[in-house]
This record gives structure tokens, sequence and C-alpha cells, in this order.
């Protein structure tokens, strides 16, 4: 009868520990699905962030070239040479600069949406494109759901993809310089900035 106790006893003990030992197995594969999920859930998030004004490829600095039948602003909000405070993000850093004038124009600027052609993700409602960086797309503005092919090189992969137009305003655009915030680097050239997105500078 003492011998039976003992082994009931060794028994119970040992289903006790294969019953621990299975859950400490158990939790480690839980908490790695756990992980993945939020990783999942992260890429996601980080995913549609990209989509739209995502400018992570941006030439922040141009050479200062415009196309030939672009038209100089006769009589601009922001001569050249002046200054003016931007208003926008298309870059961090880039809002609440001070950004010198140096080149002032009346067109059609686009927001566009277009797939790189270097095989990167779709980007939407881009800013800006300019009716002269768009290939014959005849003297008439486009309007919102036309195509035309890109000539601009704003960013990689943009030159010589198939933008949709998403929304067309005449305006005039500005070439300016400016330093970011985030980091002190000087941009030059940069490609473009519309006159609402400016402000007098103090």
């Amino acid at each position: 009868m003492k011998k039976f106790i003992i082994i009931l006893t060794f028994l119970l003990a040992f289903i006790v520990l294969a019953a621990c030992s299975e859950t400490e197995e158990t939790n480690p594969e839980n908490a790695k699905e756990s992980d993945s999920n939020t990783e999942e859930k992260t890429g996601s998030e980080s995913s549609e962030e990209m989509d739209g004004m995502d400018h992570s490829d941006m030439n922040m600095s141009g050479s200062g070239e415009v196309p030939e039948d672009l038209q100089k602003a006769s009589n601009p909000t922001y001569p050249e040479g002046g200054q003016a405070i931007i208003k926008a993000d298309h870059m961090e850093g880039m809002n609440g600069a001070v950004a010198t004038i140096v080149g002032a124009y009346d067109t059609t600027v686009y927001t566009i949406s277009y797939t790189p052609t270097n095989g990167g993700e779709k980007v939407t409602d881009h800013k800006w494109v300019i009716h002269e960086e768009l290939e014959k797309p005849g003297d008439d503005p486009l309007v919102a759901g036309e195509e035309a092919i890109v000539n601009a090189d704003h960013m990689e992969g943009m030159s010589g993809a198939t933008a949709e137009i998403d929304s067309a305003t005449e305006t005039t655009v500005y070439m300016v310089d400016f330093e970011l915030s985030t980091s002190n680097e000087q941009v030059t050239n940069h490609k473009w900035v519309t006159e609402d997105e400016l402000a007098p500078a103090e």
C-alpha cells in the first residue's frame, strides 16, 4: 500500500510538471503571434501613412532649370529675391521656414496620383506638378480624372510615370531656397510652393 501511494504521488508530480512545461512552451508561441500581429499592424499603419503625401524620396533641391515655355509672373505677391514664410509641410522641417524667392511663375498647378516607374508604392495627391512639366498637355488646363505623362523628377520614379490629375488650380508658383528646421540642411531651387502656401516675412 505504501509503495502504491509513493508511485501515485510520483505520477501526479510528473503530470503537474508536464502541464507546466506545456504552458511555458505555449506562451512563447502566443507572444510570438502577438508580436507578429503588432508588427503587421504597425506595417499596415506605416503603409497608410506613406500613401499620399509621403515625400521620403523627394528631391528637395533642384537645378534651378524650368521648362522653356513657363511664363514668369508679371507682378507676383512675393518678388524674386524677397523672403516669405513657408506654410506647407511637403517635408518635415519645411513648415515655418524662411524662404528666399528664386523665381515666380504663373501657371496651372496640379496634385497628382501615380505609380513610380521604379516600382515603388503608389503616390496619391502629390503636391505639386505644373502644367509645363507634363508631356504634351495642350494649352488648356487638365481637369481632375484626366491622365498625363510626367516629365518632372521631383521624386524618384516620377519622371515618365503616367499620372492621374487629382486637382488643378491656376495660380502663381514659386521656386524657393530655405533651411530645414529639423536638420539645418540648406534646400535650394525647391519646386514648387504655391502662393497660398506662403505668408509675408515679418
